[in-house]
């Protein structure tokens, strides 16, 4: 009562209204500040991990003796082992796309139909056309898969032709000379990601075997597991199956550098953000060493009248305690509210901007993600109250070690 009391006194009567309002604005601000900066760090991880998993394989064998039929059998062994969910085998390459007076420069992956298909990624999002045809017909079929973000610089839709042209192509007296063939756009797909969008095309395995000059054989061995996270334990019965010539690597060793930034960012900018939030919260000492000096008399008199150290004490942490809880509570409601409407906020600020926050061509991703997570936000909650409650305390023990003898003998 006391303290509610002396938070909500006007400034005549020696409250510190004001300075409590700036606490926990402060406070309020900080936290909501803090959930959402790292939930968006959180959200594009996750997307940024997920569309590149499901992407790209988690583990792969290259070298050794990738040649059929022996890489088929490879493959259908790899994918007996528990835990593993596709292995399929590729040809990858770089090339040059020609389109309508358009040319870019592209990555071809050669595959199979039913491995492209179990590709849920790029088979689930084809915007433009469909598979029908991939891989049928003589030598593998001439229709292609690829990005719509190409396809738009390329300008070319299904059903037009695309020119591709290979630095290494066949072998003669002179060496290797350039390749260049004709295909048929098939369909045009979009996995959200700008990198990968406007970089691959998809082509039937054998088709790419003789553009290439590998006949017979193939690059890498790309596998895919249930969990990714497992994927480096799942090295060791991957290369004794691959033999001793071959050459197995997973996900984390590959972009090692991005990932480890992307940590080291996400850590550097939470203990930045931590340090805010107890900058905001040493506002609580400044207003209760202001509320202290006005109650002089007061503590005096409860003091005489048998109020003990403690009960002091009590009064006064909880005066600058609630404001530090109240402000974290409305930033955690704050700060989680504007992460779930993260969308509608971003279209509202485009529409009233007129400009693009988020570039896909700069993030990779099309949209701002957030991924709120409880032991995240319970960290930043917990931080927040700590620091509070610490900034209460010497202002606070101050107070209940007042004498009141000194206290009352100016008044």
């Amino acid at each position: 009562m006391l303290a509610g009391r002396y938070l909500r006194a006007k400034r005549s009567q020696g409250g510190v209204a004001l300075i409590s309002i700036i606490s926990f604005v402060g406070i309020m601000l900080a936290v909501a500040v803090l959930i959402i900066v790292m939930s968006v760090m959180n959200g594009f991880r996750t997307e940024l991990l997920d569309r590149t998993l499901g992407f790209n394989g988690h583990v792969y064998v290259a070298g050794g003796s990738l040649y059929e039929p022996e890489v088929q059998t490879l493959a259908g062994e790899i994918a007996a082992l528990p835990g593993v969910t596709q292995a399929a085998p590729l040809v990858e390459a770089q090339a040059m796309a020609l389109g309508q007076g358009q040319i870019s420069g592209v990555v071809v992956r050669g595959i199979s139909e039913p491995d492209l298909r179990r590709t849920e990624i790029v088979s689930g999002n084809i915007v433009r056309g469909s598979l029908e045809g991939f891989g049928a017909g003589e030598y593998g079929g001439d229709l292609l898969l690829i990005g719509d973000r190409l396809a738009e610089t390329l300008g070319v839709q299904p059903g037009d032709p695309l020119t591709l042209i290979s630095p290494s192509g066949g072998a003669t007296a002179f060496g290797y000379t350039p390749q260049r063939k004709t295909y048929t756009v098939g369909g045009t797909f979009s996995v959200g990601m700008s990198e990968y969008d406007q970089l691959f095309i998809y082509m039937p395995l054998e088709q790419a075997q003789l553009f290439f000059a590998r006949e017979g054989m193939v690059d890498v061995v790309e596998i895919r597991v249930a969990d990714p996270d497992r994927a480096p334990a799942m090295k060791a019965s991957i290369a004794e199956l691959a033999g001793p010539t071959a050459v197995v690597t997973d996900w984390t060793q590959r972009n090692a550098s991005f990932w480890n930034a992307l940590k080291i960012e996400r850590s550097v900018m939470r203990l930045i953000l931590m340090l805010i939030v107890a900058i905001a919260a040493m506002n609580i000492i400044s207003g209760l060493v202001m509320l202290v000096k006005n109650k002089g008399r007061d503590i005096a008199i409860l003091r005489t009248m048998g109020a003990g150290r403690g009960a002091i004490l009590r009064i006064f942490f909880m005066a600058g305690a609630s404001v530090g809880a109240l402000g974290t509570l409305v930033g955690l409601v704050l700060g989680v509210l504007f992460c779930i409407f993260i969308g509608p906020i971003q279209n509202a600020v485009e529409w009233a901007t007129g400009a693009e926050v988020f570039s896909s061509d700069i993030y990779y991703l099309a949209h701002i993600p957030a991924k709120v997570d409880a032991l995240e936000v319970m960290i930043v909650v917990g931080w927040a109250l700590a620091v509070s409650f610490l900034a209460t305390l010497p202002p606070a023990l101050r107070a209940s070690r007042l004498d009141p003898v000194e206290a009352l003998r100016y008044e």
